[in-house]
């Protein structure tokens, strides 16, 4: 599609949707009921924001030139985790009161999350529903009580941000201009990022993976320039430090190591953990590069990076799982005239809402003591991601066949396929 067809398309479909007052006014009703709901919800239990609460300390540490990593903030008493290119980003959050702030980070995780539906639906090839105000508005109401994504609300986090940041970045056509120089700048908030750069990488995009290593490295020496003690300390100290992030073993940790510790009812699984994550690694970017290669799916390539680097790190609170998003739009747009298809869409849509790891007992230690029927409610994500994985390398065993009879050409010698028009 041209740059000239896709202004028109986006033009039309705008228009479409403002054309039908109806549905934009049911839309935006039922936005406004989902904002009321979350209202409520807060007036009977308030939200801690407890993650906004850091991200402002550290903008403060930065800007007043405090010990960026020696202070510890709220009740729960928490630490800062992220590089300190992280928190000159978080000096504009010290310009408004803490109550102020937690209002805008409300609205502004809104609008990112209506964002994310937009980009996850040009990347999924749903360029219609991509554009259409009255889904738009439905989508984002209906996706802020996704577990991971009404997380993200109640602790005040920068996750779909980020997914947003990355999304959009390797979204652009190959070529592109700084195409992985976002996914960097991602890498430097936060370090998980950095696997998409492997991912351009092993798809032979080098370019691109260049890009992303010189905007994580602009990052880290931002970071350095203005605050060059702390860059020190955290690169050669702090970012090891994973019991500053929180223990591993409570069920708010949907990473692999989080199933394998409550499994095994052991906190520190030691080899028992780190076999079982470098296999996944190497398996997921495996599954990611093949879904690229093999049937031109980037989008799908992209959540399997996502998924993989969710599941080998050491730590993935729920909230991490903002990825859900663009995965069910990908599972939507393939969901047509197949009732199997319908159905493994509202399981995983339900596996994202259920909240199930809440319901197990998990006061004080008992996370540790999950029975065996149990398990899979204490660790739905990583089992889900596990089994992503497996399903994208079982699909993609063999090369698809040509309209000829005979094997496609080498990816790198025929037109990528567009998920629209992906089987």
């Amino acid at each position: 599609m041209s740059a000239v067809d896709g202004t028109w398309t986006w033009r039309r479909t705008w228009a479409q949707s403002i054309a039908r007052p109806g549905r934009l006014a049911l839309a935006t009703a039922l936005l406004l009921a989902s904002f009321a709901g979350l209202w409520v919800l807060y007036q009977v239990q308030p939200l801690p924001m407890s993650d906004i609460a850091v991200y402002r300390a550290e903008g403060a540490a930065a800007a007043t030139g405090g010990d960026l990593y020696g202070f510890t903030v709220t009740k729960w008493n928490l630490p800062a985790t992220y590089p300190p290119f992280a928190a000159l980003l978080f000096i504009p959050t010290t310009w408004l009161s803490l109550g102020t702030l937690k209002i805008v980070c409300v609205l502004v995780n809104a609008a990112l999350l209506a964002l994310l539906i937009h980009l996850s639906c040009k990347a999924a090839g749903l360029r219609k529903a991509a554009h259409t105000a009255p889904f738009l508005l439905a989508a984002t109401a209906l996706g802020l009580w996704l577990e991971p994504v009404f997380q993200t609300f109640v602790f005040g986090q920068v996750n779909l941000a980020l997914t947003c940041l990355v999304l959009w970045d390797l979204s652009r056509p190959d070529g592109a201009r700084f195409k992985g120089f976002a996914t960097g700048i991602a890498a430097g908030i936060k370090l998980t990022p950095a696997i998409f750069a492997v991912y351009l990488l092993v798809t032979g995009r080098v370019k691109a993976a260049c890009t992303a290593l010189a905007g994580f490295l602009v990052s880290v020496l931002l970071g350095w320039l203005v605050l060059p003690g702390a860059s020190i300390e955290f690169w050669t100290r702090r970012m090891f430090e994973t019991d500053r992030v929180g223990k591993v073993w409570i069920v708010d940790n949907q990473s692999l190591q989080g199933l394998i510790t409550r499994v095994l009812h052991q906190p520190e699984p030691g080899l028992l953990w780190a076999v079982p994550a470098l296999l996944t690694a190497a398996a997921g970017l495996w599954a990611a590069r093949r879904i690229y290669l093999r049937r031109g799916l980037d989008g799908w390539g992209v959540l399997c990076t996502a998924v993989t680097a969710l599941l080998v790190s050491p730590i993935s609170w729920s909230h991490h799982w903002v990825w859900c998003v663009p995965l069910l739009i990908a599972l939507a747009a393939h969901t047509r005239r197949n009732p199997w298809r319908r159905a493994l869409l509202a399981a995983v849509t339900l596996a994202f809402t259920a909240r199930t790891m809440w319901i197990v007992p998990h006061t004080g230690d008992l996370d540790l003591r999950v029975s065996w029927w149990q398990q899979p409610f204490a660790s739905p994500y990583p089992l889900i991601g596990l089994a992503l994985l497996a399903a994208v390398v079982w699909w993609t065993r063999r090369p698809p066949v040509s309209p000829g009879g005979g094997l496609p050409a080498p990816r790198a010698a025929r037109e990528p396929v567009s998920p629209s028009r992906a089987v």
